[in-house]
């Protein structure tokens, strides 16, 4: 599987890229948030999901994780595609969205393009608990705070380890919080002590 792609952008569009990687095209789908991001920019990096299918192969890029990570949730909901996910992406933000699941914000996504008034809230219910509760503080555990690459790489290896997902996180977060420089193996030590 590609994991990312990162080279000079041949051709933008608001639906897709042409990233040239050692002198490969690869055409990426994206958001209009990506492809918000990269206008202006010659070069980039994009974190990639790969859909092989028998009549195609077909590539989605992502400027941050949490973009990725939502949209591999939001495909994970019966009834929700590929090109669905993206056009939940392009009207709100990574942000937005996890706002929109965890208030059970049913009327914002109906207003998507696409999303009925089922889809809405079958996403919401199937996804409410994976996208994580409001946290004692009041703040979101917002997936975009944990896009900095060292939370969300100690947190899956963490995962890898076989903890789960809501402790590990929140170890991390706490670790993350008294030492903000820590690099990943040392979050991961840490961690493996707290947990």
């Amino acid at each position: 599987m590609i994991e990312y792609i990162r080279g000079e952008l041949a051709e933008l569009a608001p639906t897709y890229v042409v990233l040239e990687s050692n002198g490969i095209g690869y055409m990426l789908n994206i958001s209009l948030v990506t492809y918000a991001e990269l206008t202006g920019k010659s070069q980039c990096k994009l974190l990639v999901y790969e859909v092989i299918r028998e009549d195609a192969h077909l590539l989605y890029g992502f400027l941050t994780s949490a973009e990725r990570e939502l949209f591999l949730l939001l495909i994970s909901v019966s009834g929700v595609g590929a090109n669905t996910a993206r056009m939940i992406l392009s009207s709100l933000s990574a942000s937005e969205l996890q706002e929109a699941i965890l208030q059970g914000n049913v009327s914002l996504l109906k207003n998507i393009k696409g999303i009925g008034q089922k889809s809405a809230e079958r996403i919401i219910v199937d996804l409410k608990d994976k996208v994580g509760k409001v946290a004692s503080n009041g703040e979101l555990p917002s997936l975009s705070l944990g896009d900095s690459g060292v939370k969300s790489e100690a947190v899956a290896a963490l995962v890898m380890l076989g903890f789960q997902q809501a402790a590990s996180s929140k170890a991390v977060d706490k670790l993350l919080k008294q030492e903000p420089g820590l690099s990943v193996e040392k979050i991961i030590k840490q961690a493996l002590r707290m947990l």
